[in-house]
């Protein structure tokens, strides 16, 4: 898809129908990351895992992420880079607690329970993989769609990584696996709100959707 695909005129058909599929798939993947939150912040708690509950906060997160995106869906550029901006900063913020929460575990927490961990993480990754696929399309669209493609590809491979925690916890018997995990999904949300802030910062500068030597974020 063109990376000027939402600065299209509104009142073009292509661009009305573009925008409604995008509004539908916005709606499903906020219904699937409100009951994932649920279903993973029941089972962190249960199972003490670090890990799974920073990724039970990870889903509450993008939950807020696709209301805000359907909210200013069909608002100018600007509105939509400063949206991204506040969904960016919510990301970091994701991100800061994670880390300060497996510092503090380092000397507090508990050895997870590494069954749940583990059919948790599956159960989460095939919803990610699910609204990875159905989003995909817009990666490469302005800061607001892309913000919500990261979250998408960055919740996908932190299942992956929770389910290395739990066959690290399962394996050595000790939380350091799930600690490390967790590290690495706080510094995942970090580096990914910074690309946004600096698209975003780009597209409120020049009032258009940033150049593509951006590139992608891995």
């Amino acid at each position: 898809m063109s990376a000027h695909c939402c600065s299209h005129d509104p009142t073009d058909p292509k661009s009305i129908t573009h925008l409604t599929r995008y509004r539908r798939i916005l709606w499903i993947a906020l219904t699937v990351n409100v009951f994932m939150f649920l279903v993973e912040v029941v089972a962190a708690w249960s199972a003490g895992s670090l890990s799974l509950l920073a990724d039970a906060v990870d889903f509450a997160g993008d939950a807020m992420n696709y209301a805000v995106s359907l909210a200013v869906l069909a608002t100018a550029l600007a509105w939509r880079a400063r949206a991204a901006v506040l969904k960016a900063v919510s990301m970091m913020g994701f991100g800061l607690y994670v880390l300060g929460a497996a510092v503090w575990s380092v000397w507090n927490g508990e050895v997870p329970q590494a069954s749940t961990m583990g059919a948790v993480a599956v159960a989460a990754l095939l919803a990610n993989i699910g609204v990875a696929w159905l989003l995909y399309a817009f990666r490469d669209g302005d800061a607001n769609m892309r913000s919500v493609w990261l979250c998408s590809r960055n919740d996908a491979i932190g299942n992956v990584a929770v389910l290395i925690a739990a066959l690290g916890v399962f394996g050595t018997g000790t939380a350091w696996p799930d600690l490390i995990v967790a590290g690495f999904m706080g510094a995942l949300a970090l580096h990914g709100g910074s690309a946004v802030i600096k698209q975003a910062s780009a597209e409120l500068r020049h009032g258009k959707t940033a150049p593509e030597e951006h590139g992608r974020v891995h």
